[in-house]
């Protein structure tokens, strides 16, 4: 048990987390955005264009009437298929998806020129130490051959 809430503990305190929080509560602030969006400039757009007010209710199909009582409440609940509604959800959606896809891309890209940048900082590093070593022995003076190693043993033996 003890194991288990370290390990909690060590999770909730990483970055990540926190990260993950500001990310649904930024979402959800997101969300709330485009549902106004929606029903308040796109939704009563499209009503107009379909002659009706309200998109929402416009585009919905009555398959049965609500029935009512003389008091005038409502005895049985309207049976309605919610076109309207299903489309202002889909247009929701989209916005949402393709905000997400902008956002997705242009961290892609991102990546792509770090990464780039990176290669290229290796490839330079790479040069550099291939550029450095050649100048290394370029100034080392050349080993004798071995042909010139045996040309000095044998006047070294001639010698004695």
């Amino acid at each position: 048990m003890k194991k288990m809430l370290n390990e909690f503990k060590t999770f909730i305190s990483k970055g990540n987390v926190l990260d993950m929080a500001i990310g649904v509560i930024v979402g959800g602030a997101f969300g709330k955005i485009t549902t106004a969006l929606v029903n308040n400039v796109l939704m009563p757009f499209i009503g107009f264009v379909f002659g009706g007010a309200d998109a929402t209710s416009a585009l919905n199909i009555t398959l049965k009437p609500a029935v009512y009582d003389e008091a005038g409440n409502v005895v049985t609940e309207a049976s309605v298929l919610g076109f309207g509604t299903f489309l202002n959800t889909v247009i929701d959606f989209v916005i949402v998806a393709f905000v997400c896809f902008l956002i997705v891309k242009t961290f892609n890209k991102a990546k792509e020129v770090a990464e780039r940048k990176k290669k290229e900082a290796e490839a330079k590093a790479a040069a550099e130490a291939a550029a450095k070593a050649a100048a290394e022995a370029a100034n080392k003076p050349a080993e004798p051959t071995e042909t010139e190693l045996l040309k000095a043993i044998l006047e070294q033996l001639k010698k004695k």
